[in-house]
Formats: C-alpha cells, structure tokens, sequence
C-alpha cells in the first residue's frame, strides 16, 4: 500500500527540498574552513603528495565547487549541475585523503553522499 502523503505535490516539494538542504549542509559546512584556513589546508593537501602550487589551485577548485554546487543544488531550477559540482569535489577528495590510507567511516559516509547526488543527477524530472 503506497502512503498517500507523497502524492502531495505541495508535501513532496517540501521534502525534496529539505533533502536537498540536508545533502549540502555538510559542503556547506566546509566552506568557511577552506576559506579561513586556506594555507593549512593547502599544507594537509600538500602532505598527501600534491606539490603547494597544485594544492594551492586544487583548494581554489574546490572551494567554487563547494560553493556553486550546493547553490545550484539547493536553489537551482537543474539540481544535476549541482550534483555535478558536488561530485567533482568528492570523488576526488574521497580517494585522495580516505581511500590511501583506508578510513572506512569516512569512505562509507562519502559514498552515502555520492549515492545520493548520483540519485539526483540521474533522476528524470517530473
């Protein structure tokens, strides 16, 4: 028996939309870090075997993929370029600081991320 709630459009906008904020809050959450503390940042990432000067525009990359995609994510009329951007930095960010030495918590909860922005950026709209 399929629950009538979702057959709501007002409902299931709601909720599509908070699960939209709820994906991107922990991007969102990175941003001001990677802001603030750019030159660590860019030495953690220069200690994983990426040279400064690499690291110091991998950091930029990623700070506008974080910030154009959770925007588009959340706000914008096509969630798939947002997807996009979001999985453009954590794919990358997942093999390099989690994959090489293994962190298993951190590789399942990113992989619970790139599910769900593959979710909706293969998803057809309606």
């Amino acid at each position: 028996m399929k629950s009538s709630i979702f057959k709501n459009k007002g409902i299931k906008t709601f909720f599509d939309f908070f699960a939209r904020v709820a994906i991107s809050s922990i991007f969102i959450s990175a941003i001001p870090g990677k802001i603030t503390g750019f030159e660590k940042t860019v030495e953690y990432v220069s200690s994983k075997g990426i040279p400064d000067p690499i690291a110091s525009i991998l950091l930029v990359g990623a700070i506008i993929c974080l910030t154009l995609g959770s925007g588009f994510f959340i706000f914008g009329g096509n969630q798939k370029i947002g997807s996009a951007f979001l999985l453009l930095f954590l794919i990358p960010t997942t093999i390099i600081f989690h994959v090489f030495p293994f962190h298993q918590r951190a590789v399942l909860m990113n992989l619970g991320l790139i599910g769900g922005l593959l979710i909706t950026a293969l998803r057809e709209p309606e």
